[in-house]
Order: C-alpha cells, then sequence, then structure tokens
C-alpha cells in the first residue's frame, strides 16, 4: 500500500510541475523544443484513462484472462481504474459525474447503432456483461475522450474567445448527435451540419499554454486533430478485433477515412457537454 501511496505522490508532484507554468527565459529553437516537448507531456498526462483503457484493448487476449471473456475483463479493467483516480484525486467527482454523462451517450450510441437492423458495427466475442449484443465496457471509450478533453482543458489552462451563444452550440451538438440516428432512416445532413458549423465556430479560438506563454489555435482545428487521433485509434481496435465493420469481417481493412468526420463531429458533441460545467464557464468569451 505505501507503494501505492509513493507511485500517487510522484505523480501528483508530476501534475504540479506540468501546472506550474513558471517563467523561461529561452528563446529560439531552444524554446519551440521545451515547449513542444510539454505540450506532449500535458497531452500524455490528459490521456491517462484514455491511455490505460485502449492499452488494455490492445493486451487483453482475445480469449480472456482465466476464462473471463475479454469485453468483462475491459470492464472491470475499466471500472477498478475509474474509481482509483476518484479515490487518489487524480480525478473530481464533478469530472466523474461529467464522465458518466459521456457514457450514457456514447452507449444510447452503441446500442442503436449494433442493433439488427442498423449492423453498422458489432462485436463478435461472447460476454456476461452484454447489454442487447453491446458489451457494457463500450461506454468508456466515449468517457475516455470526454476525460481526456476534461483533464487537458485543466493542465493546458484552456480559455476560449469568440464562442458561440451557449443555446446555439448547444443545437447544434443536439442536432450532430440526432443525426447519427437519423440517417439510416432519411438523408444525411452531416455535410450541411459541417458547413454550419464551419461558419459557426470561424472566429473561435482556443487559448492553452504548454509551458509559461499562452499559444492559440482554431477552435476548428482542435477538433479535428482530436477526431484524428481517436480515428487511429479505432484503427488499432479493429485490427484487434475487438470490434469490427462489415467490410472487415474475414479480413481486415483501414477504417474508412470518413470515421475521421464522424470522430470530429461527436468531439463537438462531448466539447459542447464539457463547456457547460459550471467551472468551465468562467474561462469561455460568449461572441457577440
Amino acid at each position: 500500500m505505501d507503494s501505492e501511496y509513493q507511485k500517487l505522490n510522484v505523480l501528483r508532484r508530476f501534475d504540479d510541475l506540468l501546472m506550474a507554468h513558471r517563467p523561461h527565459n529561452i528563446t529560439g529553437l531552444k524554446r519551440f523544443v521545451l515547449e513542444f516537448w510539454f505540450f506532449g507531456l500535458i497531452n500524455a498526462r490528459s490521456c491517462l484513462f484514455a491511455g490505460f483503457f485502449f492499452l488494455a484493448l490492445f493486451l487483453v487476449p482475445a480469449k480472456g484472462i482465466l476464462r473471463v471473456p475479454r469485453y468483462d475483463v475491459l470492464l472491470v479493467f475499466a471500472v477498478i481504474f475509474q474509481a482509483l483516480l476518484v479515490w487518489s484525486k487524480l480525478e473530481t467527482w464533478d469530472e466523474l459525474k461529467a464522465i458518466c454523462v459521456f457514457h450514457m451517450v456514447g452507449f444510447i450510441m452503441e446500442l442503436f447503432k449494433t442493433s439488427a437492423t442498423i449492423a453498422s458495427w458489432q462485436y463478435p466475442d461472447e460476454a456476461y456483461t452484454k447489454l442487447w449484443g453491446v458489451p457494457l465496457f463500450t461506454g468508456f471509450m466515449y468517457a475516455a475522450v470526454g476525460s481526456y478533453i476534461i483533464q487537458s482543458w485543466r493542465f493546458f489552462k484552456v480559455r476560449i474567445q469568440h464562442y458561440p451563444p451557449y443555446w446555439m452550440a448547444t443545437l447544434v451538438a443536439l442536432a450532430i448527435y440526432i443525426n447519427f440516428f437519423s440517417h439510416h432512416y432519411i438523408e444525411d445532413y452531416r455535410w450541411y451540419l459541417t458547413a454550419f458549423i464551419f461558419g459557426l465556430y470561424a472566429r473561435s479560438m482556443v487559448f492553452y499554454t504548454p509551458l509559461d506563454k499562452e499559444r492559440k489555435m482554431p477552435l476548428l482545428l482542435a477538433f479535428m486533430l482530436i477526431g484524428f487521433f481517436i480515428w487511429l485509434a479505432e484503427n488499432f481496435g479493429t485490427f484487434f478485433g475487438v470490434w469490427q465493420y462489415p467490410n472487415q469481417i474475414g479480413a481486415w481493412s483501414v477504417v474508412h477515412a470518413g470515421k475521421w468526420g464522424a470522430w470530429s463531429l461527436l468531439v463537438i458533441v462531448t466539447f459542447t457537454i464539457v463547456v457547460h460545467l459550471k467551472h468551465i464557464k468562467a474561462n469561455v468569451a460568449i461572441a457577440r
């Protein structure tokens, strides 16, 4: 137990280092390298839950462990690690509540997308913790995205300028989420939504502090970058057979690039939920 406490203390000291943002007088290439290094460290730290979860996806054998099916093992690992983060105060109760919302939003989509009438993808392995064909661990994949956004916001001291009015951003996020369901029955409006989003977020900028100086990038670019890395992770997940798209049954193939866009849209939904958290609203400047 003492060793566990020591490890947690080391991680807390590491967190303090990342959030110190003390002034540095270096310039030129050395500054670029140091800022890029801290940028990478903060992103890696923000992916603590996501990194653990996806590492488990890759390392847990397809046959499971000790006759416990793979999907059940993944659920146990995810629950234990999530509880450990809260117990160690590396994650707050408010953050856990938000992550539970992401879990629910993702799991509802999984139930619909894997249903017999839609069959957008499937989970081929057996498990005790499957609900209508969907393993309960799947909600944690969406929760991992929310966890990353929450943690990176805190470590980078993120603030947003020219964010759309809350009501408009919320309606767009809701329209994105509904379109994931409705396009199976009516026309797919994602490209119309994408065009509208480019106009709505055209002026939105995200300010972040990787070292000691505040930097900025277009918020749209942040959505696309996060979506891209999720798409990469999805390729690994399908390669190891955790889930499969119809065109991957029999022989694996790269996940269609269109999924990058779909994930970027889902990131907007997740981001909108995060923005509405009370402790974050103070760092969001609404466009007038």
